[in-house]
């Protein structure tokens, strides 16, 4: 399990059976949400970062003491990483996220929302970007807090925003609810997974307010669209 992240203060069922069968409850707003984040597929995003161009000037960590192995990756207007999914559960105290549940817990993260609270990582979809470094510096390929990201794991595509910083020379980390999205154990005490995960962060974007999901999935729908197709793409063509 690698440590917390670094907090960058500064960086800113019916008892009777009824004569008509009930009408069709409408879509939870997770199950909605899962729907539209289908809209471009996680073969057509993998297609695109098979080869790295790399643009980090090493290799990152996925752990602390793992050799350093992973190289942070330029393609069309982002950037990308293949590392694994390490549990952030910092920010607001909830049910999940809080001191008894987590032993590296933070009550900050790196950015907050618009009423000044630090973010809920239970609640919020957000990625996790090291600090900058002479390894990169995110600032340099306009990553910064509510970049809008595109996550895919085993046949899954969940859209997140950046929330949190961490180590300098470690990546490979989201927040509870990215992880619980993609289907991978949000436990924060022993949950994520080793490997498999592939981080596409798209330059130059930024979800306002940052704790907007449905904005960060509305933009990150378009902006995987012409990630994989170009910005010419119109659907249906």
């Amino acid at each position: 399990m690698r440590l917390h992240s670094l907090t960058l203060a500064a960086a800113g069922a019916a008892l009777l059976a009824p004569t008509m069968p009930p009408p069709t409850p409408p879509p939870t707003q997770e199950g909605a949400m899962a729907h539209r984040e289908a809209g471009v597929s996680a073969a057509d995003l993998l297609s695109k970062v098979r080869e790295c161009a790399a643009v980090s000037r090493g290799r990152y960590r996925s752990d602390s003491g793992a050799p350093a192995t992973i190289r942070v990756c330029e393609g069309r207007d982002a950037v990308f990483w293949k590392a694994d999914m390490d549990i952030d559960c910092d920010g607001q105290r909830t049910r999940h996220c809080n001191g008894r549940t987590d032993p590296y817990f933070s009550a900050a993260t790196a950015y907050q929302q618009s009423d000044g609270r630090h973010l809920s990582a239970e609640r919020l979809p957000y990625i996790v970007v090291p600090a900058p470094s002479r390894i990169w510096s995110p600032l340099d390929h306009g990553i910064r807090g509510g970049s809008v990201a595109a996550v895919v794991y085993q046949g899954r595509v969940r859209y997140a925003v950046v929330g949190d910083v961490g180590p300098n020379d470690m990546i490979g980390e989201a927040s509870y609810a990215a992880a619980e999205a993609l289907g991978i154990s949000p436990d924060p005490h022993g949950g994520g997974t080793a490997s498999g995960v592939t981080y596409i962060v798209f330059t130059d974007t930024r979800v306002t307010p940052i704790e907007d999901h449905a904005a960060a999935v509305t933009a990150g729908e378009r902006l995987a669209r012409e990630f994989v197709h170009g910005k010419a793409f119109v659907p249906g063509n």
